[in-house]
């Protein structure tokens, strides 16, 4: 064996021998053992061929090295349990395994290799010289730098430690797909072919209770080994055909108890599913002749069922009583890591439809959007707290809005939904972002007041938030942000690069940190590209923040304005993620669009008493040259009429009024310099107070206020 390295240096070949203990030769070519002095190799070797085993120890484990093409280049498999696995220098490692289980453990092979993330106690077979196999609990680990390559650690499985490494491989995943597949193969050592089917609200998460005597409706969730198998055969993610749940359930439930049943030979196989239709659903071939069917019970007062185990054996391999033990005792021991897959699986659906919920729908006519969520890992103990959402406002203005609340799970994403739900509503009634990112403030200091939200033991103090309001005639967005990177500009004519907006400490700072959040407004052209993110799209190890916003940068300007945006933005993602993601991916991109000049025109008028005929005129001949319906012309002069007249009653001047032609009607909006909400009054016959606004209101569709820095708009909305 080579001369043992430092510590900081072993491999994992050389860490694995030293645990077998040191006494066991090494085979394989002295040029893959890492050293360059034969004469060291041979002392090295020599003093461990002549060191005498210890009498009292078991020798149960065993190395391999690979390289990258997955052949042996050395092994260390002299213990007597592994008596019959021929290790040869230079072949491919599949070539000690059974043919079934090649491509499954050839996939997790290359998966380390590409990913360097380890594949622990996996429960595998090994071929012997005589036909027979030999149990193992595989690991596979990435070799240390210099070496390329993997090694693999086997270690022989006596029956107690199989259940204890079994137990510990099913419960190291939430998700329950890889919970039942770990299952299935754990089980795998005691038969040809196994499977564990589920009852669909097991599969898709709901909640669990007493199911009614032969009411089980069964998914498979798992099935090893990984084949081709013949058309008819339930394979993983189909239902099982109803008669065969249903027979299954009153079999598993005789005597309203869940018990493990033995089918012994094809003709009982035959008799018990009653049609060759079910028979090819869930007879794994001509050689599987017997079956034994465990229950999943989750204990309580009553248990429930939550699926079937069956293992598959040719005719020849009768089911011993030891083995039947063996078996029910896996499977209960187990059964808790379904449920928990189970629990975990419905606190994911629930934040995946909040995500869905909270998602874009459409940008509108003024302004094109798509966005991109992805998930650290997709089973990751709930969804994170990334949003994003888009949005119009009913004065014809398109609010973007993204955001990143500490922490994942159903904490995290109640306070998404709220934050979220609060910003639309807020910009919808007319306040400005900075405004906005105030009350959301106060908010999260709220949520986490020591009485309501640290005791449910969730804080999103830290949390923070990016609004951007588009203006689709003057064509310019007003940007306010708290602790949040700064969007991605890219305009058709100019260099791209992050908005400067000034940095300001996340959501619920302390009040000593807060100041007022800044309002950055710039020029966004048609064609122009505004992307919003989350620090998990550009935060890379590897690389600066600095960095990462460069390589956006250039993602984003490689758009093309012809690229349909949905697929622009994956394809951004693809290329800027962080190939080993911590957290989150969240992107929205916006292209702008904006109206036509010859849709939108404003008049600036003095506040004086003639200002209301003025602005009638005007108002009157542009929509002539717009070819504008009789009755809606009608409509559109009275409304303007009436707020040009309450503006110059209750306000200052000058006066603005605007009109926009959108694609489903006209869009009025007078400012002014005043700071008074108009309201709708009770409206008496004879009371003239509030009468012009009822006239309004009557008149439109939607009206409202937003606020200026120089006082206020009232807009309304005139259907066609």
């Amino acid at each position: 064996m080579d001369s043992t390295p430092p510590p900081s240096s072993a491999s994992p070949f050389d860490m694995v021998s030293s645990a077998l203990g040191q006494y066991m030769p090494v085979h394989g070519p002295t040029a893959a053992a890492g050293s360059d002095d034969p004469q060291e190799d041979d002392a090295a070797r020599r003093d461990v061929s002549d060191a005498p085993p210890p009498a009292d120890q078991e020798q149960i484990l065993g190395a391999v090295d690979l390289d990258r093409d997955l052949r042996i280049t050395r092994w260390n498999l002299d213990a007597p349990v592994f008596a019959g696995i021929e290790a040869v220098a230079g072949g491919p490692f599949v070539g000690l395994l059974p043919p079934s289980d090649v491509p499954t453990v050839t996939r997790r092979l290359r998966q380390v290799l590409e990913t360097g993330e380890p594949h622990v106690a996996r429960v595998q077979r090994l071929r012997r010289s005589d036909g027979s196999e030999l149990l193992v609990s595989m690991s596979i680990l990435a070799a240390a730098a210099p070496h390329e390559g993997l090694t693999v650690s086997l270690i022989a499985m006596a029956r107690r430690l199989h259940l204890y490494a079994a137990e510990t491989a099913i419960g190291t995943s939430l998700d329950i797909g890889e919970t039942a597949q770990s299952l299935a193969e754990s089980l795998l050592a005691w038969g040809d072919v196994t499977a564990v089917d589920l009852d669909f609200a097991v599969w898709t998460g709901e909640a669990v209770t007493e199911q009614p005597q032969g009411r089980l409706r069964l998914r498979r969730a798992a099935l090893v080994p990984d084949r081709a198998w013949p058309d008819g055969y339930v394979t993983p993610g189909d239902d099982l055909p109803a008669d065969a749940s249903r027979l299954l359930s009153q079999a598993i439930r005789r005597d309203d108890a869940a018990q493990a049943i033995v089918i012994p030979d094809r003709e009982a196989i035959e008799r018990v599913l009653g049609s060759p239709r079910l028979v090819r659903a869930l007879a794994p071939g001509e050689q599987a002749a017997a079956v034994v069917c465990i229950p999943l019970v989750l204990d309580g007062k009553p248990p429930v069922v939550l699926g079937v185990a069956e293992v598959w054996r040719r005719a020849d391999r009768p089911f011993a009583d030891s083995e039947l033990f063996d078996l029910q005792e896996l499977v209960a021991r187990t059964s808790h890591h379904v449920d928990l897959a189970r629990q975990h699986q419905r606190e994911h659906t629930q934040v995946l439809a909040l995500q869905r919920r909270l998602l874009p729908r459409s940008g509108g006519d003024t302004i094109q959007t798509a966005s991109v969520y992805q998930p650290a890992t997709p089973d990751s103990a709930g969804v994170g707290g990334d949003w994003v959402n888009s949005f119009p406002l009913p004065d014809g203005r398109t609010a973007l809005v993204v955001g990143d609340v500490v922490g994942h799970g159903l904490g995290a994403a109640a306070t998404m939904g709220q934050l979220s739900m609060e910003a639309r509503a807020l910009l919808s009634a007319g306040l400005a972002p900075d405004e906005v990112l105030e009350h959301l403030d106060e908010t999260v200091s709220l949520l986490d007041d020591v009485e309501s939200g640290l005791a449910a033991g969730y804080s999103a103090l830290g949390s923070t938030c990016c609004i951007a309001v588009y203006d689709p005639v003057s064509h310019h967005v007003e940007v306010a942000s708290a602790g949040h990177l700064p969007p991605i500009l890219v305009p058709p004519d100019g260099p791209a690069g992050p908005v400067a907006i000034r940095p300001h400490p996340g959501l619920g700072a302390e009040f000593a940190l807060r100041e007022p959040y800044d309002v950055h407004a710039f020029c966004a052209p048609p064609g122009s590209l505004l992307a919003l993110y989350t620090d998990g799209l550009v935060e890379d190890p590897a690389l600066s923040i600095d960095e990462g916003i460069d390589r956006l940068t250039d993602a984003v300007s490689s758009v093309h304005p012809w690229d349909a945006l949905e697929q622009a933005a994956q394809r951004v993602v693809s290329a800027v993620a962080p190939r080993r993601r911590r957290d989150d991916v969240t992107l929205l991109i916006a292209r702008m669009i904006g109206y036509r000049k010859e849709d939108t025109t404003t008049w600036r008028l003095a506040a004086r008493g003639d200002a209301a005929a003025r602005a009638r005129t005007l108002v009157s001949e542009l929509l002539g040259q717009w070819g504008t319906a009789e009755h809606t012309r009608d409509s559109v002069l009275l409304v303007v009429d009436e707020l040009v007249a309450n503006a110059v009653r209750f306000a200052g001047g000058p006066i603005t009024v605007r009109l926009i032609r959108t694609g489903h009607g006209l869009l009025c909006e007078v400012g002014d310099t005043g700071n008074g909400r108009p309201r709708l009054g009770p409206g008496g016959l004879l009371d003239d107070a509030g009468r012009g606004l009822h006239v309004v209101h009557g008149l439109t569709t939607r009206w409202g206020v937003r606020w200026t820095d120089t006082g206020k708009v009232v807009w309304a909305s005139v259907e066609r």
